[in-house]
C-alpha cells in the first residue's frame, strides 16, 4: 500500500492501538474457560463438531448449523459431557442457546455492538475440530453490515471446520459475536454474528430441535442473499459492472450504508469514471467519516494523480452537516452514473 494509504488506515486505527494493549495471556485463560466443545451425532449414525460459548451458568450459544439433522447433542467441559434440557432457536440468524442443569459454566459478560468500529481489534477463541485446545486469533474489525437491527461483524480472523459458534470478545473481554461463515474462495471474508440477535433470542420460548425451521439468511439463494454477500465474489474478481449493479441496488436499498457507497465508488474508479468515483467515495464518508477502505481509495487515487491534498479535502467536508443536508434533501438516494 502506498504512504498515504498507510497513513490513512493509521489515523483510524490510532486510538485503538494507543488505548488498548494487548491481550495478556492470563487474560485469554480466562476467557478459554468460557469455550466448550459441541457434539452432535446425525440421524445417518455420523457425527459433528462445533463449538459453544457460556452466557450463564446454564446457557451455550453456538451456531444452529452446527445442530441441523441431528438427534443427539451434548457438550464436554474437561472430559465431561451433558446433555442440553431444553433449545432456544433463531434459525435465520442461525444461532441457538442450549439450556443445561449442573454443568455449572462459566459465563462470558455481553457487549453491545453499538458500540463497534472498524479496525477496532478483538479477540477470535476457536476450537476447530482437529484442535487439542482453543486456538486464539487477534485481528480487526473489517467491515459492519446493518441488518435486522444489529450489524453483522466482519473481522480478519479466519475460522475452519469444527469452528462454528466461536466466539469473538472485545479487548475488554465482553462478547461481540460468534463465528458463522465466511466466503467462498482463498481470500474468504469471515462473518460474526452479533451480540444482539443472542439478547433477543433469550427471550423467545423454547423449541423443538428438529422442528420445520427457515435457511439462514447466508444460505439463501443468491439473489435473496443480502447485499454485502452478493458483492464479494463480482469484487475480489475484478467484475466491475456486476460490482456496480449490485451496488446501485444496495445504496437504493440502504441510502445511509457506507459500504454500499464504497463499492459503488470502486466499481466507477476501475471502469474509468473517476470523477463519478470520487463523488461516491465521499457519498461513503458522509455516512462513515473513518471507513478506511475509502480513504485508503482516495489515498491511492490521489497519489497516482497528484494530489496529496484531495483525500482531505473531501474528508474535511464530510462533517455532520453535511450529512444531515443530505438526509433532508434525500442525497442518500443519488446514483450518479
Amino acid at each position: 500500500m502506498n504512504k498515504l494509504g498507510v497513513l490513512f488506515l493509521l489515523v483510524a486505527t490510532a486510538s485503538y492501538a494507543d488505548d488498548l494493549p494487548a491481550p495478556t495471556d492470563d487474560f485469554l485463560y480466562e476467557l478459554k474457560q468460557s469455550l466448550v466443545k459441541v457434539a452432535t451425532t446425525t440421524k445417518s449414525g455420523g457425527h459433528g463438531f462445533g463449538t459453544g460459548v457460556a452466557i450463564s451458568k446454564d446457557h451455550v450459544v453456538t451456531n444452529c448449523h452446527v445442530l441441523t439433522n441431528a438427534n443427539g447433542i451434548s457438550i464436554s467441559k474437561w472430559g465431561v459431557e451433558y446433555a442440553p434440557l431444553s433449545l432456544q432457536a433463531d434459525w435465520k440468524h442461525d444461532l441457538c442457546i442450549l439450556k443445561f442443569e449442573w454443568a455449572d459454566l462459566k459465563p462470558v459478560l455481553m457487549s453491545d455492538n453499538d458500540s463497534l468500529q472498524y479496525e477496532q481489534p478483538v479477540i477470535s477463541i476457536s476450537m476447530p475440530t482437529d484442535s487439542p485446545a482453543p486456538y486464539v486469533a487477534l485481528s480487526n474489525i473489517k467491515a459492519l453490515y446493518p441488518m435486522d437491527d444489529a450489524e453483522v461483524v466482519r473481522t480478519e480472523a479466519a475460522f475452519s471446520i469444527g469452528a462454528s459458534g466461536s466466539p469473538v470478545f472485545d479487548y475488554t473481554g465482553k462478547l461481540i459475536g460468534i463465528s458463522t461463515f465466511k466466503s467462498p474462495g482463498r481470500k474468504a471474508y469471515y462473518y460474526n454474528m452479533p451480540v444482539k440477535w443472542i439478547k433477543t433470542l433469550l427471550t423467545q420460548e423454547p423449541t423443538e430441535l428438529n422442528a420445520l425451521h427457515d435457511s439462514p439468511f447466508w444460505d439463501a439463494p443468491e439473489d435473496k442473499r443480502p447485499f454485502f454477500m452478493r458483492v464479494v465474489m463480482p469484487f475480489q474478481n475484478n467484475r466491475w459492472l456486476d460490482v456496480q449493479k449490485v451496488a446501485m441496488e444496495w445504496v437504493v436499498e440502504q441510502p445511509q450504508n457506507a459500504e454500499a457507497w464504497y463499492y459503488l465508488g470502486t466499481s466507477f474508479q476501475h471502469l474509468g469514471d473517476l470523477e463519478n468515483a470520487i463523488k461516491h467515495y465521499k457519498k461513503a464518508l458522509l455516512y462513515n467519516p473513518i471507513h478506511p477502505a475509502t480513504k485508503s481509495a482516495l489515498a491511492m487515487l490521489a497519489e497516482s494523480h497528484g494530489d496529496s491534498a484531495m483525500p482531505i479535502q473531501i474528508n474535511a467536508q464530510t462533517n455532520d452537516t453535511e450529512v444531515k443536508q443530505a438526509e433532508v434533501k434525500g442525497g442518500g438516494h443519488e446514483v450518479l452514473k
